[in-house]
């Protein structure tokens, strides 16, 4: 039976990049369960473990403007596979370490190796899918991707207590490396027409629409990523007062829920875009919700406190929709460059807030193990104020006076109506499929 072009696409390209994207998922949120094994071991203190969870934002984010541009030049295939090599060196590096500093590289390590985790699986789905699907796959994507943070709770609870937290960084690593093989064997090549010398990062840092919604994307995003890859286990224990087991149950069901949110996302874009509803109205929507969510918990609100985590879950899949809406802004030469510069916010934003996160509760000293209440307040109270900041600067009236001048701060030209870059409505016009594969249409 002859298999059709649009499944044998899923199989040989959708299905290996989603893999890679579960890894790199499984490695940012892991921390949060092995943080007291962590603790134990290799005696990490809180502003230790801040900085060693964080630094894997800190260099996926400094990598995403070169991974944008080697994505854009020579392809997903080849820039993903060769950067998951260097993450499976990084955590078997991570599995024999005995100190901080060697944790650290390794975990830094790891970072740059899934940094172009999910750039290269959107690359990959403007390349080989019709325009018109593009929103619905992101969200398949970070669904299938989010799964590694289910894998990060319960499944890896068991799998400590079977073979220990070094074991499992072993198999991960060897999980990693043949995930990189397999992407460089099955993934077919398309050669892309690189991009025009006007089609360059300055087209997109100059691009008012950019200016006017990467902040309060990145602020919303990165600071739930921040709160589920790490600060929502010592709130849920020190605040809630929530055993281990407990624990573990409420993660799990934080990342079920994640997961689904990136399916819905993706659906809810397809359809409201389908009907002439701008991408930006979801998102606003979603930050306004994550707002009111940490207020909940900050004021501690009497609410089951899964509600407002759920929330906090959704709204680390909303890249769904800010992907989305960068997909409208820029046509597919620069699909790389523009989710990467957008990436670059999401984790710089996600590295600061997890980072200082730590050093504020650090202010605070411990008593029996536990942080107070107060501790937790100032500190994601001062997060939450910054991302009310960004959502105004999103709705302010003036914002269009402004950001040539946040443009100019870049040494770019503000972006004119002339020179403004839109979306390029086929897809054929920038890519040049090799002969082997032209049986595979949608």
């Amino acid at each position: 039976m002859q298999i059709s072009g649009a499944w044998r696409l899923t199989a040989r390209v959708f299905l290996p990049f989603a893999v890679g994207y579960y890894l790199s998922y499984l490695f940012r949120t892991i921390n949060a369960l092995i943080a007291s094994h962590l603790s134990s071991d290799a005696g990490v203190g809180a502003a230790d473990l801040g900085l060693l969870t964080s630094v894997y934002f800190l260099v996926f984010a400094a990598a995403q403007i070169p991974v944008g541009i080697l994505l854009d030049r020579f392809g997903p295939r080849r820039v993903q596979s060769v950067l998951l090599l260097l993450a499976a060196v990084g955590a078997g590096l991570f599995a024999v370490s005995t100190g901080f500093p060697s944790l650290l590289i390794a975990r830094a390590m790891i970072g740059l190796g899934v940094a172009a985790a999910l750039t290269a699986g959107l690359k990959s789905i403007i390349v080989w899918f019709p325009r018109e699907r593009v929103a619905l796959l992101n969200g398949y994507m970070v669904m299938l991707g989010s799964l590694g943070a289910v894998t990060a709770t319960v499944p890896v609870e068991h799998l400590l207590a079977w073979m220990g937290w070094r074991q499992l960084f072993e198999t991960l690593a060897a999980a990693t490396g043949a995930t990189a093989i397999l992407i460089y064997v099955v993934v077919p090549e398309r050669v892309i027409v690189p991009p025009t010398p006007r089609a360059t990062l300055g087209s997109v840092f100059a691009d008012r629409r950019f200016w006017r919604v990467a902040p309060f994307s990145a602020t919303c995003i990165g600071s739930a990523w921040s709160l589920q890859g790490l600060w929502a286990s010592p709130w849920l224990t020190d605040v809630e007062g929530l055993d281990r087991t407990s624990l573990v149950r409420q993660l799990f069901i934080m990342s079920i829920v994640l997961s689904c949110g990136a399916l819905l996302f993706g659906m809810t874009v397809h359809y409201v875009k389908r009907r002439g509803i701008r991408a930006e109205t979801v998102l606003a929507t979603v930050a306004v919700l994550f707002v009111a969510a940490q207020l909940a918990l900050i004021l501690r609100v009497p609410l089951p406190s899964i509600l407002p985590w759920s929330v906090v879950a959704i709204a680390g899949t909303a890249t769904v929709v800010s992907f989305a809406v960068i997909a409208d802004y820029f046509p597919p030469q620069l699909a790389g460059r523009a989710n990467g510069a957008l990436n670059v916010l999401h984790f710089g934003w996600a590295f600061l807030a997890q980072y200082a996160t730590g050093l504020i509760l650090e202010q605070w000293s411990a008593n029996d193990g536990h942080r107070p209440l107060q501790a937790y307040q100032v500190a994601f109270g001062l997060n939450l104020a910054l991302q009310i900041a960004a959502l105004a600067w999103f709705a302010l009236p003036g914002r269009r006076s402004i950001t040539p001048w946040m443009s100019s701060i870049l040494v770019f030209k503000p972006a004119d109506d002339s020179r403004a870059v839109e979306s390029v409505g086929l897809y054929e016009d920038s890519i040049i499929l090799l002969p082997a594969d032209d049986d595979a249409e949608w």
